[in-house]
């Protein structure tokens, strides 16, 4: 699984030749609706393995939590499934808070 931080997927979201990510934040519900970013898809980590076939296999897909941790096991689960291009978020939210993007929330 490849490994994105967050200035290499604020590049990515900014570059207007390539097709964005989908990005699937998979953190609790009170954590997305504290702080999120832009565009992100949620399906919390529980529920991962029950609803994993509402997403398109053969999108590129950035898997985010709050660190990186969370997101990297829903990764590896994904690519177990098929999926052909997913990415874990190193740092997760809150590299992207501190790298990217500091007026967002962090906790």
């Amino acid at each position: 699984m490849k490994q994105l931080s967050p200035p290499e997927l604020r590049e990515w979201l900014n570059d207007t030749t390539r097709a964005k990510p989908v990005l699937l934040d998979v953190r609790e519900g009170w954590e997305t609706e504290y702080c999120r970013i832009d565009g992100s898809n949620w399906i919390p980590m529980r529920e991962v393995s029950e609803r994993w076939d509402e997403l398109n296999q053969e999108a590129e897909t950035v898997v985010i939590c709050h660190h990186g941790v969370r997101s990297y096991h829903v990764a590896k689960f994904l690519e177990h499934q098929g999926f052909s291009d997913v990415y874990n978020l190193s740092g997760g939210v809150d590299g992207w808070a501190r790298q990217v993007d500091p007026t967002m929330k962090t906790y």
